[in-house]
């Protein structure tokens, strides 16, 4: 069951319904069982798949939470079955065919003649998110921070609860599970702003994401030898909006979906793009993966001790000092992990490493910007940051690494761009874009308050908007496309 479906909204209409009718116990039952409805829409027989991890992780993590600090090998050897039951299950169904077809690229360049045998597996949705889930729930239960939840009920409604079930965000059960526990009363603002969620989210993804990605398929089906250095960067540009407008919708709809049963799961986007640095876009984009990242890969690596975490804004207390040596090798190590987690493919790596590779250089540079004023400002940062996270687009995209090298190339070939290939009208689409996102941000950031405190034009802007947006989401309201990140 996908979000820009009419199926889902009745879903959703029915799920809403019971829970605000149904007594507690009742109401936990039944938001389990809708999960398994909405999951079970797409393959009943992987919602096994993912019970086996819920289930690993519930009874290692009670039995963590009954084995006293000191007893380090028998805490270390349960932590070790949680980690490897559900890298295990994530490695089989999403990494399989690309370890074995590099494994016999290997056996070829060694000059053996034995190959392994090549086999697809389908990649349940949703997996790389409640496999961090649960992990970062047994994790914190070794580490101290949270104690073992007793109820599997509790639990497994926590795993599969279904606005954040397919992609994100990716939340912790220290957020989440005493929200599930306790109804707050019914108010009329948790289906007002519920609502407006819902309809932001499902005008980005069909009014938008959906049409951008047309060109976007457009442009990367040709030959990128033809590609002009201006064809490539306005793709990038275009990607980029695509990638942004379809993943902040379903994280729109997610948190809208989950508003209308009074429950706040949090949000996942900050206007990446108007970042001024990588640090910057890394806090705006994708912020419950990033904070997830940084809390159970990049301080580990790192030889970071956890100490105290601070939920969706990852680890802020009582950090231990750790060598510049570590924290680079942990920068890169975690970004290849991160690129490979995003697919397997060689070009999910690359484009890790490339986000690695400018946040050191970032760090490297701070000395020499930190004494030049005009490098701090918002608005240099912004100018250098936007067009480099727009590129870094391309690996993400592109089919394979030759067409990833090639359009890259391009941009630094002057002659390249003395022309161009495409249709005109892609270049105003990507420049009206841009300006659109601007304005968006500016609006948002300085005159939203403003407006606020004239009640009556507030009023009338507000329902132009929606009304506005109403009518492009059934004007475009069709499942023609899944979100991006389902893939993932």
């Amino acid at each position: 069951m996908i979000f820009n479906s009419v199926t889902f909204i009745l879903f959703l209409v029915v799920v809403v319904s019971l829970y605000w009718v149904l007594p507690r116990n009742l109401k936990m039952w039944m938001l389990l069982i809708a999960s398994c409805v909405f999951y079970g829409f797409w393959r009943w027989e992987y919602l096994s798949v993912m019970f086996v991890s819920a289930l690993t992780d519930y009874f290692t993590a009670i039995a963590i939470g009954n084995t006293p600090m000191e007893y380090k090998r028998k805490r270390n050897f349960l932590l070790a079955i949680t980690l490897v039951v559900n890298l295990g299950l994530l490695c089989y169904f999403k990494y399989l065919y690309f370890f074995t077809e590099n494994t016999n690229h290997l056996l070829s360049f060694a000059g053996l003649d034995y190959q392994l045998p090549l086999f697809r597996v389908l990649l349940p949705f949703g997996i790389s998110f409640y496999t961090f889930e649960t992990i970062s729930y047994t994790v914190d239960v070794y580490r101290g921070l949270v104690k073992p939840e007793k109820s599997f009920l509790n639990y497994g409604l926590f795993v599969t609860f279904f606005p954040k079930l397919v992609a994100g965000p990716i939340q912790r059960a220290s957020e989440l599970l005493p929200q599930l526990k306790e109804r707050p009363s019914f108010q009329l603002d948790f289906m007002s702003e519920g609502l407006k969620r819902i309809l932001y989210g499902l005008f980005l993804k069909v009014a938008l994401a959906d049409n951008i990605s047309s060109l976007v398929d457009e442009g990367f089906a040709l030959d990128p030898a033809t590609l002009s250095a201006i064809d490539v960067w306005m793709l990038a540009f275009l990607f980029g909006f695509q990638i942004y407008f379809d993943f902040s919708a379903y994280s729109h709809i997610a948190v809208g979906a989950a508003k209308l049963m009074g429950i706040t799961i949090p949000e996942n986007f900050n206007y990446p793009y108007m970042a001024s640095s990588f640090k910057d876009f890394w806090k705006r984009w994708h912020i419950s993966l990033s904070s997830w990242i940084r809390d159970y890969l990049y301080l580990p690596l790192s030889n970071i001790r956890v100490v105290k975490t601070t939920g969706t804004g990852g680890i802020g207390e009582g950090l231990e000092t750790t060598t510049k040596t570590s924290k680079n090798r942990g920068l890169f190590l975690t970004w290849a992990i991160m690129g490979l987690w995003h697919g397997a493919n060689w070009t999910f790596v690359f484009w890790g490493l490339s986000h690695a590779t400018i946040i050191f250089l970032e760090r490297a540079l701070k000395p020499v910007r930190d004494k030049v004023s005009l490098f701090n400002t918002f608005l240099v940062g912004w100018i250098i940051t936007l067009p480099l996270a727009m590129l870094t687009w391309i690996p993400f995209r592109a089919k394979n690494m030759n067409d990833t090298l090639t359009m890259l190339s391009k941009v630094f070939i002057p002659k390249a761009y003395l022309f161009y290939t495409m249709r005109e009208n892609n270049y105003l689409i990507t420049a009206l874009l841009i300006l659109f996102f601007v304005a968006t941000y500016l609006s948002t950031q300085y005159l939203e308050e403003r407006i606020k405190q004239v009640p009556a034009l507030s009023f009338g802007l507000n329902c132009i908007k929606f009304t506005v947006i109403i009518i492009f989401v059934f004007t475009f309201l069709r499942p023609i496309s899944q979100f991006i990140y389902f893939q993932f």
